[in-house]
């Protein structure tokens, strides 16, 4: 079957970020400063352990990144249509969880349907009259789901049996993949290498676990592992599908902060004067404008654009693929003040630094020594405040989609999971299911984030590193 291929702007966006990453890290392997500097992230198993959590996240992120459109059948060697509905090379991996829709709302792990529904008459059937010779109500049950375990013959006795077949599998499946990772990696979890490998392996480990049980108790006729939504959609591909989400949010919103800041905070501190008056005043106005109202002022001017302009986009996910580009632009456009002050800060003190001074008087102009002497020696603080903020904008998506103004609708969040919850939460019973993934996925991709923001933050900032004793190496012992 042909496909037609989709590219979108964060597509664009993510890999040209993939390809710089990989640049930078030839970058580190090459300069032994760098190479050392880094290592020591990697040397606190909070750091490393962190590390694993987002590389695999990333790892999602990308092949959710590869879009495509199936071909539809040729009709009369008419030309050739397209699928109106954009798949991407994850969604392949979770085409079970995307056919297999129910009704409605279902708990985890659950077979029958989690509101009652009428049952209507057979055909030919008889009215059920009551003790006053009334037709009584039709019967209200809950109905057996269409996929949640369809392979029970009786859901009732076989479901527990079933459960723990699945779960003893998954179990056999992750520890074989511990096995096989502590194979690999046993050379690297020596007393002799300084790196916290042995927290990478617990790390990958209980992660292959987890995947391991996902994929048991959802393969073939299996179960909703985190239940249904309330158009019957599986929460654990919504869950999944939301982290490209936050980590388009997180990284391009952070990347857009990246220029504006580096500009402004670099100029005031090395031009100083009237230039430093005029940089100060524009990011102390801008900063003295509640956040989320300027940012709620763009998104909805930018929400009109998109409205009177349809012709523009082939597809729903194109439409909205714009709408969270261009909220990354204006989350980058509004959110550069901080970083700019660290900067303007940091410049005013190197440019009274000797090599400063002696670059200035063999007659550099200021280009060249803000981009030889003073730009390599503020890096670390944009490196470190890029990693901490994205977690930061992980978060502010979901403050944004909760009053209505994050991404769009029809595009998997974790705000917007949180912000359906709000009735789901409300109601009795409660629907916790939807929030509780959401909410789980979310911290923990946050923590990994903050965890290797700290490791970052005390390897590359000198006043916050702490120094501990070095164990000595058996070989050093021995000799």
């Amino acid at each position: 079957m042909g496909f037609k291929a989709v590219v979108l702007w964060t597509d664009v966006v993510l890999w040209l970020m993939l390809i710089g990453l990989v640049q930078y890290v030839r970058v580190v392997r090459r300069d032994e400063a760098l190479r050392a500097t880094w290592q020591r992230v990697f040397v606190t198993p909070a750091g490393m352990a962190s590390a694993v959590v987002l590389v695999v996240m990333l790892a999602v992120t990308l092949a959710d990144s590869l879009h495509f459109r199936l071909a539809l059948p040729a009709v009369n060697g008419g030309a050739q249509a397209y699928d109106t509905r954009t798949l991407s090379v994850l969604d392949l991996g979770l085409r079970k969880l995307i056919d297999s829709r129910e009704n409605s709302y279902s708990r985890p792990l659950a077979t029958y349907g989690f509101t009652k529904e009428t049952v209507p008459p057979k055909l030919g059937e008889k009215p059920v009259l009551d003790e006053n010779g009334l037709p009584a109500l039709p019967k209200r049950v809950f109905p057996r789901l269409k996929h949640g375990g369809a392979g029970l013959q009786d859901a009732e006795r076989d479901w527990a049996p079933d459960v723990a077949q699945r779960l003893l599998a998954g179990t056999a499946g992750g520890v074989a993949v511990a096995l096989l990772l502590f194979a690999l990696w046993r050379k690297r979890m020596g007393e002799d290498n300084p790196l916290a490998w042995r927290a990478a392996w617990m790390t990958a480990s209980c992660m292959a676990l987890l995947l391991s049980w996902g994929v048991a108790l959802s393969w073939g006729q299996g179960y909703h592992v985190l239940g249904t939504d309330r158009t019957g959609n599986d929460v654990l591909y919504s869950t999944i599908k939301s982290i490209r989400t936050a980590f388009v949010i997180g990284s391009l919103a952070t990347i857009a902060t990246i220029p504006l800041a580096l500009a402004f905070g670099i100029a005031a501190g090395y031009f100083k004067g009237w230039v430093d008056d005029v940089i100060q005043y524009i990011y102390t106005v801008l900063s003295s404008v509640p956040n989320i109202l300027l940012i709620a002022a763009c998104v909805l001017m930018m929400q009109v654009f998109i409205d009177k302009h349809p012709e523009l986009f082939e597809t729903g996910l194109e439409r909205a693929d714009l709408k969270i580009f261009l909220l990354c632009v204006i989350l980058g456009v509004t959110g550069w003040a901080g970083l700019c002050r660290l900067l303007r800060a940091e410049t005013l003190k190197l440019r009274e630094l000797e090599y400063v001074q002696a670059a200035t008087a063999f007659g550099a102009t200021p280009w060249r020594i803000m981009r030889r002497h003073i730009l390599p020696n503020v890096m670390h603080l944009v490196l470190i405040t890029t990693v901490i903020e994205f977690s930061g904008l992980i978060l502010y998506e979901a403050v944004l989609s909760y009053v209505g103004i994050g991404v769009d609708p029809s595009m998997n969040s974790f705000g917007g999971m949180i912000n359906q919850a709000r009735g789901e939460m409300s109601r009795d019973p409660v629907v916790w299911w939807s929030f509780a993934s959401a909410f789980v996925f979310m911290v923990s991709i946050v923590l990994a984030a903050n965890l290797f923001a700290d490791a970052v933050r005390d390897a590359f900032d000198p006043r916050a590193r702490v120094y501990r004793p070095v164990k000595p190496s058996a070989k050093a012992v021995t000799a």
